[in-house]
């Protein structure tokens, strides 16, 4: 048993109330989080069909999508008809006298339409921390476009670095924008929390799927800008270091990072290819990156006549980084997986389901309940006027 899931989490946002304006991925990923961390999220959708990730399966469980079940464990859930001025009242009402922050990854114009703009509510509530999650940004010729994570990886250049050169091309498999968006909204958030507490106001937070991507393209776009070098994809490698790559063993696949000259010299010595550690064309990183195309080849055919057990005892006796690729089933029931305590039921007989990879004095954070049912708390959620409900 993991040692992160020992005695009572600390969950340092206790106290917060999150309304979570969100579909899909990023704004739901986010109010996850905050979530784990002890705020007590409310999620707010559509009452025709919901959050649109409740359809995202095969696979399901108990007809939800786990895609769904995944994203929003241990939330409130109501639904508001926004073309319902009673329904959009109450969600204003509730905002002001409950909400520390709102999260929001809205098509844009919908809440302008109904005046649930932050402008608006944070004139009548300074203190409110309002953070937008949009597509392409506020501003630009894309601004209005609706973005989804794949867009966000095609027109960053994320696509363009991912993948096999003259192949078409491949988007990284799972919502890494999506998700690193929310995260930055969590940042954001937290950091103007801290801000607050501190004596200041609350804030309007904004960030993009787009802006996101060009974060996450931080190495190759610096390569471009400092040199001009557009950078190709490399499968599993990488444009800057060789060999830093996966590799066929016998019988599997194994990522060897030699992620320095050092580390390069280990691995010869450690797969028999001592005469390669001191030749001129491989003996530096900027040789080898100009000399891929005939150092991986021999490597590729060294590493190809050994298990990939036996290889990972030798690089691992020589100290030269590396990991077998594993499919998500071996990653579910790996040791290491297990020991760490990342996979936890949210509900008795549930799915196990991944928490937040922190842990505060080796305990683990994590919100406990089901991912709710489409409006499955309404009417219980009445503002402390007592005029209003949803």
């Amino acid at each position: 048993m993991s040692s992160t899931n020992q005695g009572p989490a600390k969950r340092p946002l206790e106290g917060l109330t999150i309304v979570e304006l969100g579909h899909s991925v990023a704004a739901p990923y986010a109010g996850l989080i905050l979530s784990d961390l002890g705020a007590r999220v409310i999620k707010v959708e559509n009452p025709k069909g919901g959050d649109y990730a409740r359809g995202w399966g095969p696979p399901f469980w108990n007809d939800v999508a786990t895609a769904y079940l995944c994203l929003n464990r241990g939330k409130t859930g109501v639904t508001v008809d926004f073309t319902s001025e009673a329904d959009a009242k109450a969600l204003k009402t509730l905002i002001l006298e409950e909400a520390d922050g709102v999260i929001q990854n809205l098509r844009p114009g919908i809440l302008e339409k109904f005046g649930l703009t932050p402008d608006a509510i944070r004139a009548e509530k300074p203190s409110l921390i309002w953070c937008d999650i949009g597509a392409f940004g506020n501003a630009g010729p894309l601004a209005a476009k609706p973005g989804y994570d794949p867009l966000a990886q095609a027109s960053t250049g994320i696509m363009s670095v991912t993948g096999e050169g003259n192949r078409p091309p491949v988007r990284v498999g799972v919502s890494l924008v999506d998700m690193g968006a929310g995260m930055w909204t969590v940042i954001a958030f937290l950091s103007s929390l801290i801000a607050q507490r501190a004596g200041g106001s609350g804030a309007h937070l904004a960030t993009s799927l787009y802006e996101t991507g060009l974060a996450w393209m931080t190495v190759p776009l610096a390569g471009y800008e400092g040199a001009g070098d557009v950078r190709k994809p490399h499968g599993s490698g990488t444009a800057e270091i060789v060999p830093y790559q996966a590799f066929e063993a016998a019988d599997g696949w194994m990522m060897i990072a030699a992620g320095n000259d050092n580390l390069f010299r280990r691995l010869c010595k450690a797969i028999g290819l001592d005469d390669l550690a001191q030749h001129p064309d491989y003996a530096t990183n900027t040789g080898r990156i100009k000399n891929r195309g005939t150092l991986i080849p021999r490597i590729a055919d060294k590493v190809s006549k050994i298990s990939a057990v036996d290889l990972g005892k030798l690089l691992d006796e020589a100290g030269v980084p590396n990991a077998p690729l594993l499919s998500v089933d071996q990653v579910a029931k790996h040791p290491q997986t297990e020991a760490v305590g990342m996979l936890a039921p949210a509900v008795e007989g549930g799915p196990r389901l991944v928490g937040i990879p922190i842990s505060f004095d080796g305990t683990r954070p994590r919100s406990s309940g089901s991912s709710p049912g489409l409006g499955e708390h309404n009417g219980t959620l009445t503002p402390k006027t007592g005029k209003t409900s949803i």
